[in-house]
């Protein structure tokens, strides 16, 4: 994707124009969404990559926390970090992105963007990655530090597909439990974990973790050069047979057609649900295709949509 350049020269001119770094927080926002993964304590590897150098200076976030009884406080202040980063694209301007969580892409037309999450297992990877290639569909793909070490061949898969991938964290912690600092350690090890698969820089394209977040959180993932994506509706597919809502491949697919709208993003998972094994998210995956296009949709990456 090279753009993480992008993100910083957008990230750099936004911060520089008021106090908190020209990001306007959203409101806060808690909601949990998709199994949850075991950490890992491996140590992340660094990956190569190409391309001109750009340097730049952006403001960096100190958090602290002071923890009473139940409640918990984050404060921030800012101070002045110079930061280089290297990548073959300096030309588009991602200001516009930032501040923000989307749930749905900025448009009146009718594009769809298919996301899949990879964190606690690859049990659907190939098949999801055949029925897209198979029926020549764009999808972004969201991946933690630690599948990328377990399951790297399922990685190399989706790349030699030809398909984006995020940034999901490096072990799927719930961001606002975080320290700015543990932040930027999460989304380094992640980086560094799938580009040294890849060859290709996470930036701009993260995901929260639950898509658990809080307005802080917001603003620290991009000063550190990404965007975060949430969702318009989520398949369920995860919860497996225990659903009461999408309890079957047929109920996903409903429940996915039934959502789609202008800019919508759709949150699958690539693996089977570790109570039952199912994977209802890639047995529905060719119903949703085809349901989703025959109400003339389209479908997009993420990164085609960043300019």
């Amino acid at each position: 994707m090279c753009l993480a350049a992008l993100a910083l020269a957008a990230i750099t001119a936004c911060t520089t124009s008021s106090p908190n770094g020209g990001v306007t927080p959203t409101s806060a926002v808690s909601s949990s969404s998709g199994p949850s993964t075991t950490p890992a304590t491996t140590p992340a590897t660094t990956a190569a990559t190409t391309g001109a150098t750009t340097t730049s200076t952006a403001p960096t976030t100190t958090t602290t926390r002071t923890t009473t009884s139940s409640t918990t406080t984050r404060t921030s202040t800012t101070s002045t970090s110079t930061t280089t980063t290297t990548s073959t694209t300096t030309t588009s301007d991602l200001t516009e992105w930032l501040g923000k969580d989307w749930e749905r892409l900025p448009t009146t037309q009718k594009i769809f963007a298919l996301t899949f999450d990879a964190g606690a297992s690859d049990a659907g990877v190939a098949r999801i990655v055949a029925t897209l290639v198979d029926r020549h569909v764009s999808a972004t793909f969201f991946v933690t530090g630690q599948f990328a070490r377990t399951y790297a061949g399922a990685v190399r898969i989706i790349d030699r597909g030809g398909f984006a991938i995020g940034n999901h964290s490096d072990t799927h912690p719930h961001f606002p439990d975080l320290t700015n600092d543990q932040i930027a350690l999460e989304l380094a090890r992640a980086e560094a974990s799938i580009g040294a698969l890849t060859g290709q820089t996470t930036k701009p394209l993260f995901r929260f973790p639950f898509g658990d977040r809080e307005a802080l959180d917001i603003i620290v993932v991009n000063r550190l050069g990404y965007i975060p994506f949430r969702w318009t509706v989520d398949s369920l597919g995860w919860q497996g047979t225990s659903s009461t809502v999408a309890g079957s491949a047929a109920a996903v697919c409903k429940r996915v057609v039934d959502a789609a709208v202008p800019g919508g993003i759709a949150l699958m998972h690539v693996g089977a649900n570790p109570d039952d094994g199912t994977t209802f998210d890639a047995d529905a995956l060719p119903c949703i295709i085809s349901g989703i296009s025959a109400k003339g949709y389209k479908f997009v990456d993420i990164p085609s949509q960043l300019g």
